[in-house]
């Protein structure tokens, strides 16, 4: 045998990605329980991986979007719209889907947790004023503190600025993207080792002790996590193409959920994204704009937990809540989780913004923030790996329309 066949046979027989990245985490898990003092040092690997991702996806968005707006060619669709839609809808059934899961499974809590001194968004006024200042930011700022609404903005307007320059420099741009997409490949590579890093480290800290107080809580909020992505998701997607939708719900979940899941970074985990749009050979000029876009505003996860965590205040005070209230909540929900994805806390932090909905005091709501603090490895873990499998699903299942 000669040696390149040697290679190719050895190629074949390598495990694919994932199954590298179950390996990591079966290790993972091993190292925390035989040797947790080992685990936490091994949250370097996951922390450097994390961090990696974190880096080069702010590049990455901004050169992949202002090339494929550049050499954009005349008549071609991208059919953003119908995908900006399915983002919309998501988004709000899962809030619906929420306030079911609290009718039939009413969660009261134990409010005696002080010391959340985040400034969280007092009205929606400041949610859209938040949302529309990062539109308008400075685009070194918004590359430096990936602010993805910013880094589109600039991205579209370079891009349609420079549709009018000369074949040698959009070629350039494309170039460039094509360079910046081998830098994310490499990244992701390494994927295996940060997911063992993570979770070692995880695990060796928290063993999970201070979640089993909150079993209830995280039943209800796990369980509407699990009803949209295999239920009202497919359902959805089945709606738009008319064939099977769960072999791509799956590869969704298996290849982006699982990495968003440990990464607990909707930004990080956006060339994960890219990386698996390019392998399902949907439209570039579509996944480009539409992942990114996706990371901010595709929030079915955030709408979840705002909306579970908000009515357990409530059912813990004695409220009665009346259909009209849910539905306002609802969308109050919907809207917030949208254009506030971006801010320190994520979805935690607009608790008390929904919870004013019900007259309930600051004060009260920002201790079940603390609550959902103390949930967060749990929570905010799915709650990631939701809202972004579910950008690659509503991606593709738009990129599947088109090709209809």
């Amino acid at each position: 045998m000669s040696h390149t066949e040697s290679a190719v046979v050895s190629h074949r027989r390598a495990p694919g990605l994932v199954v590298q990245i179950i390996i990591g985490l079966v290790l993972g898990i091993a190292l925390a329980l035989w040797a947790p003092k080992l685990g936490i040092a091994a949250g370097l690997l996951g922390n450097l991986f994390v961090s990696a991702l974190k880096a080069v996806a702010p590049v990455l968005v901004f050169v992949l979007v202002m090339a494929a707006i550049a050499n954009h060619r005349q008549g071609a669709q991208t059919h953003i719209r119908p995908i900006l839609y399915l983002y919309l809808i998501g988004t709000f059934c899962a809030a619906l889907v929420a306030v079911s899961m609290s009718f039939l499974f009413p969660t009261t809590l134990e409010l005696a947790i002080k010391g959340v001194d985040s400034a969280a968004p007092q009205g929606i006024g400041e949610v859209m004023h938040t949302l529309l200042m990062r539109i308008v930011d400075n685009p070194i700022n918004a590359l430096i503190s990936g602010n993805f609404v910013g880094i589109l903005a600039w991205a579209a307007a370079l891009g349609l600025a420079f549709r009018k320059a000369g074949d040698n420099t959009r070629a350039l741009l494309e170039d460039a993207a094509e360079a910046v997409s081998s830098v994310v490949k490499w990244v992701i590579r390494f994927a295996p080792l940060g997911i063992f890093g993570l979770v070692a480290h995880t695990i060796a800290e928290t063993g999970f002790k201070a979640l089993a107080g909150y079993s209830h809580l995280l039943l209800v909020l796990i369980g509407s996590m699990l009803i949209i992505a295999l239920v009202v998701n497919p359902l959805i997607v089945f709606i738009k193409l008319r064939r099977n939708p769960y072999p791509l719900v799956f590869k969704c979940l298996r290849e982006s959920g699982v990495t968003a899941f440990f990464t607990r970074s909707s930004a990080a985990n956006i060339p994960v994204n890219m990386d698996l749009c390019q392998r399902l050979e949907l439209h570039e000029d579509t996944y480009s704009v539409s992942i990114p876009l996706g990371a901010t505003i595709n929030m079915a996860g955030a709408a979840i937990t705002i909306t579970v965590l908000s009515l357990a205040a409530a059912h813990t005070l004695g409220q009665d809540v009346d259909l009209l209230s849910a539905l306002l909540l609802s969308l109050v929900a919907s809207v917030a989780a949208c254009g506030a994805s971006g801010v320190a806390g994520g979805s935690l932090l607009l608790i008390p913004l929904a919870c004013s909905l019900f007259g309930i005091d600051n004060n009260i709501a920002m201790q079940v923030v603390a609550i959902g603090f103390i949930i967060g490895v749990v929570q905010d873990s799915c709650e990631t790996a939701l809202n972004s499998s579910t950008d690659v699903l509503f991606t593709a299942a738009g990129c599947g329309v088109e090709k209809r």
